[in-house]
């Protein structure tokens, strides 16, 4: 296993992180827990969840996906072992209502009854990486592209108010650093220049989709990740199992997006193209779909660490030995033609 070095702090964290949100919902507390057991063994450090976990989501697992973390944490011990992230949820209508009335604004308030509740869930006493998992502005994330201005952003917290609020939790020993989530180049600036000037918290991880099927984070945010040390934690590095091309010619029973059609961000026709010709590339080179498109993100500069999911130990052990492929110049040339050829079709 390989490890970074999360933003400017003195941690370094594995190449490959455990992501937890089917904990809950598609996989049972024990099947989690064998989950964690196993990737602790093969290396890895690092373990990414969210208050809003289990996902989909909802009332009813809300929370689940940290509860089920805290138990295997306090069960096994050794918690500084351990680098753990989690995100507080922000504004989003009735798809969040049931977090705190809806109490879902960056405030200083709402942050630390956050910070709490997720602590408790945790049975921790901090947590290493604590993220804004959207921004409270309008603006584009979660596949939305094509900017528009909102009518009334008069409410927005401030995000002087916010950075205020989690140093808050800093001092307290609650939390250690700060990242973002979802965020567009300028938001990331934003939080930069502003603690920079206010002698704030610097954000050290921004946690944005990554894949064969969306390098937009290439566009704007990589070289912030550069020049700031801001670096990337890549999330659906698969394209919610796209990649694999196990959706080709089936949709496989219990799978997310046979579950949860309405799941359709990388199930457009152009990604669909995209993901077949991604498929007949690797078998071509005689490699599995799923460790190529992961083995891919794996070797980019900007890269932190890139956030497995699995369903089963077979696609977890398949996924986290991607760690131990490195592809070739040539086979990432024709990475290449397809990307130009069918550039980023699912953001």
């Amino acid at each position: 296993m390989q490890y970074n070095t999360l933003g400017n702090t003195d941690l370094n964290v594995s190449r490959i992180c455990l992501g937890t949100m089917t904990f809950g919902e598609q996989n049972t507390e024990q099947e989690g827990h064998e989950q964690l057991d196993y990737a602790v063994s093969q290396g890895v450090n690092f373990i990414d969840t969210a208050e809003l976990y289990a996902i989909p989501p909802c009332a009813e697992t809300y929370g689940a996906t940290e509860e089920i973390i805290g138990n295997w944490l306090q069960k096994r011990g050794r918690r500084d072992d351990i680098i753990l992230a989690s995100k507080m949820a922000g504004p989003g209508g009735d798809w969040v209502s049931h977090i705190r009335g809806g109490g879902t604004r960056f405030e200083e308030k709402t942050i630390e009854a956050a910070v709490d509740a997720s602590l408790k869930r945790l049975k921790t006493d901090y947590i290493d990486l604590y993220q804004l998992h959207w921004p409270e502005r309008n603006t584009n994330y979660f596949g939305r592209l094509g900017y528009q201005q909102a009518a009334d952003e008069q409410n927005l917290t401030p995000i002087i108010d916010t950075l205020q609020g989690l140093k808050k939790q800093i001092l307290a020993g609650k939390i250690r650093h700060i990242g973002l989530s979802n965020e567009t180049p300028w938001g990331i600036m934003q939080f930069i220049t502003l603690a920079k000037a206010m002698d704030l918290p610097l954000v050290v991880s921004v946690q944005n989709p990554y894949s064969l099927l969306n390098r937009t984070y290439e566009i704007g945010c990589a070289e912030i990740s550069h020049r700031e040390q801001v670096g990337l934690l890549a999330y659906s590095p698969l394209g919610f199992g796209v990649l694999t091309g196990k959706y080709l010619n089936e949709q496989p029973e219990n799978s997310r997006l046979t579950r949860w059609p309405n799941y359709s961000r990388y199930s457009n026709p152009q990604a669909v193209e995209a993901t077949r010709r991604y498929v007949e590339l690797a078998r071509r080179f005689q490699l599995d779909p799923a460790q190529m498109a992961l083995a891919f993100v794996n070797s980019r500069p900007f890269l932190t660490t890139n956030i497995i999911g699995a369903t089963s130990m077979e696609q977890l052990k398949n996924n986290i030995a991607s760690e131990e492929l490195t592809l070739t110049e040539e086979l990432l040339a024709e990475i290449e033609l397809i990307h130009q050829s069918i550039p980023n079709p699912a953001p």
